[in-house]
């Protein structure tokens, strides 16, 4: 009971009651007692506990005839439990039947509230991030105030134990973090001065000041937030097929229904006892509740299960196309390497010496934020002085030309280097090769290589286990590099050499393949500088991208930690998940359907109608609840 809402304990209450009534009515029926009563005294009997049982179903159904809405659950349960009734009146029929119908019918809507219910408690467990408070810091003093209340830097205090309210900057302290909220995983994270910390994670045993550097609407916490209340609004092609298919259902079988009741009599064929019986299950069976329930809360258990392992699907469409990848195509840096890149060899040429060419690198790329620049300027060692650079001037794909002291200095890829008609010796070493030329005269070459992921080959492999036919890689370094780390990983096929917008012509190129074909297409990025090919592809998959908020706006799924082993779990989650939405369908119809055929023919009691609304829908529930489980 400790898990249901005040709403369903009073429903239960309701319930325990009307079926103690319900089971006394029918141990003094099949005894006889009741058998001497006039049938005015009977009625109350069972009018009674089925107005305690239906109130609430008769109530919605008005309201829904008033505003127009007539053929849905509620209007069916109430024309169907009334006809019932009227049987009994005339003699034909039993009262019971009108009151079992009903009590039924709510058990499995309090059936049904609990799982919706316990699917999205799940989720909200696992995004149980949103903070209460903020320890805001004004004039030496401490307040608590309300995260949306907190600006831009501001200094914050993370106490022991407490959730990171907002975005910031770690000011003075150390501890860890726990992330299990967001990535799924238990190892915590290492957090000290100068480390960015995101909103959701729960700090460990130090104390942290903090400098906002976010408003609390622009947080990681209330971007994933968001994603998850909205989740439900991008519906699957197969809950859009349902919700149409009830549309149409519903009236036809209604429409069945009064004709069933009405034109035999008329011709004489039954008496008119038969025909409402047989119309009354007809109503009943009609009630789509296992499939308007079933299907969506199966998804919404596909994503339940993905939070659980820290991957943010935003919508079960998503998960639908996950189902049907079998083209995974990845970015390199970042995605299989760690993206942690490092000078390996510094080859200077022309009689410049190491020194040198390692000093005009570090100037040359000064004003970038590339990964690469920065194992540049790591590797000098020294602030590079601005006052000496002047005219930057950067070409996607090639590099950097700058002035320093003002001579021409030119740094990039061999690209850059043929542009400029510059005589440079190619290098033939494996890993990302730096080229620098000053006032068009050859300096060098640097050598910068990034490391392979640990694990990447496994979950590449896993991938192709998990029913990934086609594996690609695509990377704008140098084809021998390339192939040396795909041939490491095993993967299929490589695309190298790539300037930024390349990217998104391999993966139109790969979509056209697969066009006419069920089969779908994953990009696996960054979420940073891939956002164009994420938003392209059939399903974007988003790594490494913890707090990046291009991964979260272009990305249909977000893996909240770097882990690619994730990716075949969230196709298995997917695949599992189509599964048991399919077979919910084809049971619910396949025995609605029969029930149907045999309620014409007067072969069904009304018992059988109860069973195909209220027990294959709760039968569905129990089957679509299979989807939380992940392994």
């Amino acid at each position: 009971m400790s898990d249901l809402t005040k709403k369903e304990k009073i429903k239960l209450v309701r319930i325990i009651i009307v079926l103690a009534a319900f089971i006394g009515l029918m141990i003094a029926e099949r005894t006889g007692t009741l058998k001497n009563l006039p049938s005015a005294a009977i009625f109350p009997m069972y009018l009674v506990p089925y107005l305690i049982i239906g109130y609430d179903v008769i109530a919605r159904a008005w309201k829904n005839i008033v505003h127009g809405q007539v053929f849905d659950e509620n209007f069916l349960m109430m024309l169907a439990t009334f006809a019932a009734f009227a049987l009994g009146i005339s003699g034909s029929g039993s009262y019971d039947e009108a009151l079992a119908v009903m009590l039924f019918y709510q058990i499995g809507e309090l059936f049904q509230d609990y799982a919706v219910g316990k699917s999205r408690k799940s989720i909200s467990e696992m995004m149980s991030i949103a903070p209460e408070y903020a320890n805001l810091e004004r004039d030496g003093r401490v307040e608590q105030a309300d995260p949306e209340d907190v600006h831009p830097n501001d200094i914050i205090v993370i106490k022991p134990g407490e959730k990171i309210p907002l975005d910031g900057v770690v000011l003075d302290g150390a501890s860890f973090l726990d992330t299990a909220a967001l990535t799924g995983e238990s190892v915590p994270r290492r957090a000290a001065a100068g480390d960015a910390v995101i909103s959701g994670c729960v700090n460990g045993e130090g104390t942290l000041r903090v400098r906002v550097t976010r408003e609390y609407e622009d947080s990681t916490v209330a971007k994933i937030l968001d994603l998850v209340e909205n989740s439900s609004s991008r519906k699957a092609r197969l809950e859009n097929f349902i919700t149409r298919f009830a549309r149409y259902y519903t009236p036809i079988v209604t429409v069945g229904a009064v004709v069933l009741a009405i034109v035999p009599p008329l011709f004489g064929w039954m008496p008119w006892s038969s025909s409402v019986r047989r119309a009354c299950n007809f109503l009943i069976v009609s009630c789509p509740c296992a499939l308007v329930i079933s299907v969506p809360l199966g998804f919404f258990g596909g994503i339940g299960a993905a939070s659980k392992i820290g991957v943010l699907v935003k919508g079960s469409n998503y998960l639908e196309a996950a189902a049907g990848m079998t083209t995974v195509v990845m970015d390199k840096t970042g995605t299989l390497t760690k993206g942690e890149f490092k000078v390996q060899k510094v080859l200077p040429a022309n009689g410049f010496t190491k020194e040198e060419l390692l000093e005009m690198a570090a100037y040359g790329e000064a004003l970038s934020t590339h990964p690469i620049a920065q194992s540049i300027r790591t590797a000098y060692g020294k602030n590079p002085d601005s006052s000496r650079l002047s005219d930057s001037s950067e070409t996607a794909g090639h590099g950097v030309k700058i002035r320093l002291d003002g001579r021409q200095l030119m740094i990039g890829n061999s690209k850059l280097m043929e542009s400029a008609h510059v005589a440079y010796a190619e290098c033939k070493e494996n890993g990302t090769i730096v080229y620098v030329s000053l006032d068009g005269k050859f300096a060098g070459a640097i050598v910068i290589s990034d490391t392979v992921k640990e694990g990447a080959a496994d979950a590449v492999a896993a991938m192709k286990k998990a029913g990934i036919r086609r594996t690609v890689m695509l990377t704008g370094d140098r084809k021998s590099t390339a192939d040396a780390v795909a041939s490491g990983l095993g993967i299929d096929e490589v695309h190298a050499e790539l300037l930024p917008g390349d990217k998104v012509g391999c993966v139109e190129k790969l979509l056209g393949e697969l066009s006419g074909t069920k089969n779908k297409l994953g990009f696996v990025g960054d979420g940073i500088n891939d956002a164009p090919v994420l938003m392209r592809a059939d399903v974007g998959i988003a790594m490494g991208s913890l707090g990046s908020d291009a991964a979260i706006e272009a990305a249909d799924i977000v893996l909240m930690d770097d882990d690619i082993a994730k990716i075949p779990a969230i196709i298995r989650i997917a695949r599992k998940t189509l599964r048991i939405v399919k077979s919910n369908v084809f049971f619910a119809i396949t025995v609605k359907l029969l029930i149907l055929l045999l309620s014409v023919f007067g072969l069904a009691s009304m018992w059988a109608a109860v069973f195909a609304d209220v027990g294959v829908a709760v039968i569905c529930i129990l089957n679509s609840m299979r989807a939380l489980k992940v392994r």
